[in-house]
Parts: C-alpha cells; sequence; structure tokens
C-alpha cells in the first residue's frame, strides 16, 4: 500500500516568470522553519544528468533501464521511457518517495488540478492564470494586482512571506 502524500503544493507561471528562483529561495526559509521538502520539476525538454566517459553512462547505453546509482551520499534512478508523452503527474507521485517529507513542491505542473501558488510579472505581457484555473490560491507578483477575494496577494520579491503563507495556509490547512 503506497504511503500518504504529503500536502501537494505547485507553483504556475510562464516560462522566465522565476519559479525555480522562488523555490530555491523558499527552500532553506521552510527548512529553517522545520519543514521537510521535496519538489518534482517538470521539463519539456529531453536532458541528461549522465554523461558520455561515466560508468553509468555506458551501462544505461548498453540497454540498462531502469538504472540506479548510489553512493553514501546520495541515490539517483534513471529510466528511460519507452516512447515519449506527456508527464503524467498521478504516476510520477507514485515513484516519488515520500516517507521523510513533510511538503511536496512542484514546478512545471501549470495544467494539473492541485492547490497552486501563481507568479506573474505583469512585465512579461503574459495573461494571469488565476481566472481560468481555481486552483490557484495566492498570485505573488512583483506589482499590486487587484485579486478576488479568494487569492490572496503575495510579494514576489519577499519569499519570507511567501513562507509565512504556505505554513500558515497550506501546511495547517492540511493538519487539521
Amino acid at each position: 500500500m503506497p504511503l500518504p502524500l504529503p500536502p501537494v503544493l505547485g507553483f504556475a507561471a510562464f516560462s522566465g516568470t522565476g519559479k525555480t528562483t522562488l523555490i530555491t529561495q523558499l527552500i532553506p526559509l521552510l527548512k529553517n522553519r522545520g519543514v521537510r521538502i521535496g519538489v518534482i520539476k517538470s521539463s519539456h525538454h529531453d536532458f541528461e544528468i549522465d554523461y558520455p566517459g561515466k560508468d553509468s553512462y555506458r551501462l544505461r547505453s548498453a540497454g540498462a533501464t531502469p538504472l540506479m546509482i548510489v553512493s553514501p551520499y546520495r541515490r539517483v534512478l534513471i529510466e528511460e521511457f519507452s516512447t515519449p508523452s506527456e508527464v503524467d503527474l498521478e504516476q510520477q507521485l507514485a515513484c516519488f518517495p515520500c516517507q521523510d517529507i513533510d511538503l511536496l513542491l512542484l514546478e512545471g505542473f501549470r495544467d494539473q488540478a492541485i492547490t497552486k501558488i501563481e507568479l506573474h510579472r505583469p512585465s512579461l505581457g503574459k495573461a494571469l492564470l488565476y481566472p481560468i484555473d481555481p486552483n490557484i490560491i495566492a498570485v505573488a507578483s512583483d506589482q499590486v494586482l487587484p485579486l478576488p477575494k479568494t487569492v490572496s496577494p503575495l510579494d514576489l520579491n519577499n519569499p519570507e512571506t511567501i513562507a509565512d503563507f504556505i505554513v500558515d495556509n497550506v501546511l495547517k490547512t492540511a493538519r487539521d
């Protein structure tokens, strides 16, 4: 039987808005509050974490899939998909080791039906997502925006207050 998932919080935004930057700022702030964080980042690109000349690359090139690399410090599981297809979030959540985390942050799953904080920079000229996504609970922006009462305004340039919002509104709600 799979372990229950911790609270899942997505960050929704168009490319170039600063999702990774914000998440890398939030992780240490949340960890300082005792929150154990996991992250799943979706990418539309074909990426490599392994390189020619490495034994693991040679093993994978020979056809090993999945391939696990283990050291006293970390573990990496590389699994090749037989056919490239849209990433199935449910499948990824089922594979994620959640036993030692309190909060799972997602980056890049903008169209999924999960609780999200939208990041918005009006200077990029992109439309706001919250009007068409009922799962957005807050908008973090570098400018003050007129928002409905159901969507909390957050200052994108103040990760400390965003961390407070996450603790007070995502983690406390999940515990209640």
